[in-house]
């Protein structure tokens, strides 16, 4: 492609002396108007630069012309010079150092296109490669996050020592949890199924009153350990469940219900000296211990930890009161109970196991420590809304809770075992 250029403007190319010669980029110069390298050096209309060498033959230079008298604009080239421009051959291209027998007319050198080599032509060492992906592997490795950073400023947090909190309930978490067995050995009357009944009576009774899950999960604590304690007979046992609840409230809640309000909810099958009787009598035998970490103490640290949202929270709560329900869950510790819930819900929420390491460093357990628990969880999903205690299915089926209930369960949990 021929480009043009206006005449009016001058050429790359002026010799002194003469006129001023315009041309087309891209065009040849006629024999006639060229001058001769050497008459464009002595007139001075070229520049010498360091890096420049004079154009004559190696052999020309050292051999023939060494008497000659030296050019006022190049040096000559002595055998000590000759050596040196030999070890220095990176700084000259070969076309330059050679003498051109070309009579071919020459090109502005801003005529010539530069063109990159392709990215297909371009090679690499193959370690550098190795060592790439490796230190891209060592970018993208998980570590753990500090959850506490962004309550700082926030002195209900406790950020200084929350850590501390929590090392001091799992120390602790063992002296409120009973025997597994404290039905056949204690208790002669009751059985499980009827606590279970009890329990799911308590789950309603909390969400009609609107108490707070604290309050739920120490009523559930404190029947436990009462009645691993103390025999009692099967009509005291919803007066086990509104003395505990009513002990979790003054524990607990600001707001206390009344006792003629557990009158009334009882359908009035005990008495105001009847419940105050069993307060004593429960105080008496818990010897007034009532600070106990319970499951859901640890679900709020472990649900922060794995920086859920209010789905995964309303899912592990539901979850986790499942297990209130069965008695066969009393054997697990509530940390224990408490990740397994939020793993659990993981697992449903997003359709395969998840258990990121920060989850594992504030939980203290390991994916493989929570799969017994987890199954088990999972079994009570899936019969939820079937039988007749439904009432966290049908606590957690409705817009206050998000219908958390209608989560499918994590049913491949269950299925990797058969």
């Amino acid at each position: 492609m021929e480009i043009s250029v206006d005449n009016n403007k001058p050429s790359n190319l002026q010799v002194k002396g003469e006129k001023m010669v315009t041309r087309k980029f891209g065009v040849e110069i006629s024999h006639n108007n060229r001058r001769p390298l050497g008459a464009i050096n002595q007139n001075g209309g070229a520049q010498v630069y360091p890096c420049a060498v004079n154009k004559r033959g190696l052999s020309q230079t050292n051999g023939n012309n060494e008497n000659n008298v030296p050019n006022q604009v190049h040096r000559p080239i002595t055998r000590k010079l000759a050596a040196q421009i030999a070890n220095k051959k990176q700084c000259f291209p070969q076309d330059i150092l050679k003498q051109k027998q070309s009579t071919e007319s020459f090109k502005v050198w801003e005529d010539v296109e530069y063109q990159p080599e392709p990215m297909s032509l371009e090679t690499t060492e193959p370690q550098k490669d190795h060592m790439q992906e490796v230190e891209m592997e060592d970018i993208f490795e998980e570590s753990v996050v500090d959850i506490d950073i962004s309550d700082t400023k926030n002195p209900l947090a406790v950020v200084e020592y929350v850590e501390d909190l929590y090392s001091h309930y799992r120390k602790t978490e063992s002296y409120g949890m009973v025997s597994a067995n404290y039905m056949l050995t204690q208790q002669s009357d009751i059985n499980e199924r009827m606590r279970s009944i009890l329990i799911d009576w308590l789950i309603e009774v909390q969400h009609k009153f609107d108490l707070q899950h604290e309050t739920l999960f120490l009523t559930v604590n404190l029947i436990d350990r009462f009645l691993a304690k103390q025999n009692m007979v099967r009509k005291k046992l919803q007066l086990v469940g509104l003395v505990a609840m009513l002990l979790a409230c003054k524990y607990e809640e600001v707001s206390v219900p009344v006792i003629d309000d557990l009158i009334f909810i009882s359908d009035k099958a005990y008495s105001r000296s009847e419940i105050l009787e069993m307060e004593k009598l429960m105080l008496n035998t818990l010897e007034f211990n009532m600070s106990v970490p319970t499951p859901y103490v640890f679900l709020k640290r472990y649900l922060k930890a794995a920086q859920s949202e209010s789905k995964l929270e309303l899912i592990s709560s539901f979850l986790m009161e499942l297990c209130l329900v069965e008695y066969e869950m009393i054997k697990f510790a509530p940390s224990l109970l408490a990740a397994a819930s939020v793993y659990t819900a993981q697992c449903s929420l997003y359709g395969l196991k998840q258990w990121s390491k920060t989850c594992e460093w504030h939980t203290n357990y390991s994916e493989d420590q929570l799969l017994e628990c987890s199954r088990m969880i999972v079994g009570f999903h899936q019969k939820a809304a079937t039988g007749k205690l439904t009432g966290v299915y049908r606590k957690y089926n409705t817009s206050k809770f998000g219908y958390a209930a209608k989560c499918e369960p994590a049913n491949f949990i269950v299925q990797e075992t058969q």
